[in-house]
Order: C-alpha cells, then structure tokens, then sequence
C-alpha cells in the first residue's frame, strides 16, 4: 500500500486545534467519563489522542457527540473522531466521517483540512497495479477539489505531490494491462491501453514505457493514436 506522511502543517493544525481547546492531562479514569463536563472529555479525548491511544479517545469523543450534541465540544469530537479512525487505519469510516462533517458544517473553517483528509482516506486505500484503481481517482478528484476550492491551503503542496503520485499509479496500472494483452496478442485491446496511458498521462514515467509499445503496436499493424 502506498502512504505518505502527514503534512507539517497539518501537524500545525492538530496543535493549534489542543491549544483551542485547552487540551490537557487531566489524570481521570475512563470509568469518570460520565460525570465528565464537557470541556473535561475535550481535555481527555485530546489527551489521548496525543498519545496514541485512538480506540479509547474515539470512546471519549463518542460520549462528547451523545451527552453534549450541541456543545461547542461536538464539533471537535466529529472531526477528531475522523482523525482517530484514519490514524487507526480504518480509511472507510474515517473517510465516511469526514464526509458528515464537512455535510454537517460546509462554512466551518476546518473544511480545507476535511478535504484534505477524504482524498488522503482514499489515497491510503491504493493497492498494487493489479488491483481496483477507484482509490487513485477519487484521491485525485479530492485533492483537485481541495485545490480549487482553496488554492492557498496549508496543504496544496502535499495535495499536488500525491495527485502526481495517483497519476504514476494510474499510467502504471494501464501500462500493466497493456503489456498483459501485447502478451496475449489482444493487440486492438492493447491500443487502447496505450492510447489511454499516452494521453492521459503523458509525463509519467510509464508513459516513456508505453510509446515503446506504441511502436511495437504500430509495426503489428495497430497504430496508436496520439
């Protein structure tokens, strides 16, 4: 599986968002999380969360959204819950609660970093070249979102690296399939492999791969359209 690390300013948001809530140690078992204010379980949660220990601070910020729904609190427990689930690497429910938040609250000032974070749910989920290819295009179509929505984010340099990175693995998907078919002497299927791989990814690496098959292609009497 393919991964990056997180952004420095993505690591600036997390601590700016503990320093707004006042996060803290605040030395109570899990067992007093009832009796917990709301602030309280903020503190606990983060806590928590800074730590590692995403299970029991996903637990914290599940009673936050229960007991105070419509506390200042909830909505730092919605999205530190997506941040746990992703960092616990269940991708397909942080993507999901990525996407109730920024559903939830499109005008809140978080949305770049929810964006973000959906296309990086969806990147993680890139396998081999041999696999399902749905990951690569919904990263891609996240972080071009994330770019032109906000172009000035904290993280469109990191965006635009991972979209060249979704592209390599799309041009090396395709050219995987081409050169299964040139093995087979499917050459009609393997032209449109090819054609697709040189127009639609024309500076990757696998492309300089794919004009030689094109060449090939061309010599068995299938010339690739470019």
């Amino acid at each position: 599986m393919i991964k990056t690390n997180h952004t420095s300013a993505a690591r600036l948001f997390a601590v700016l968002l503990t320093l707004i809530f006042l996060a803290g140690c605040g030395g109570l078992s899990l067992k007093d999380k009832e009796r917990m204010s709301a602030e309280e379980l903020a503190r606990k949660g983060l806590e928590q969360y800074d730590n590692g220990k995403y299970f029991l601070a996903v637990e914290t910020f599940n009673i936050i959204k229960e007991r105070f729904p419509f506390s200042r609190f909830s909505l730092l427990a919605e999205l530190k819950s997506a941040d746990c689930r992703f960092n616990m690497g269940e991708y397909a429910e942080a993507l999901e609660l990525y996407k109730s938040f920024e559903t939830n609250h499109p005008t809140n000032e978080a949305i770049p970093y929810v964006i973000f974070q959906i296309g990086r749910s969806h990147y993680r989920t890139i396998n081999t070249i041999d696999r399902d290819t749905s990951g690569a295009h919904q990263a891609i179509k996240a972080f071009s979102r994330l770019l032109r929505s906000y172009p000035n984010s904290p993280y469109t340099a990191e965006a635009k690296a991972l979209i060249r990175k979704a592209n390599n693995f799309l041009a090396e998907h395709e050219l995987y399939v081409a050169n299964f078919y040139m093995r087979t002497k499917e050459f009609g299927q393997a032209r449109g492999r090819v054609e697709y791989l040189l127009n639609g990814f024309p500076d990757t690496p696998a492309a300089a791969r794919g004009r030689e098959l094109a060449e090939e292609l061309a010599t068995a009497g299938y010339p690739v359209d470019q």
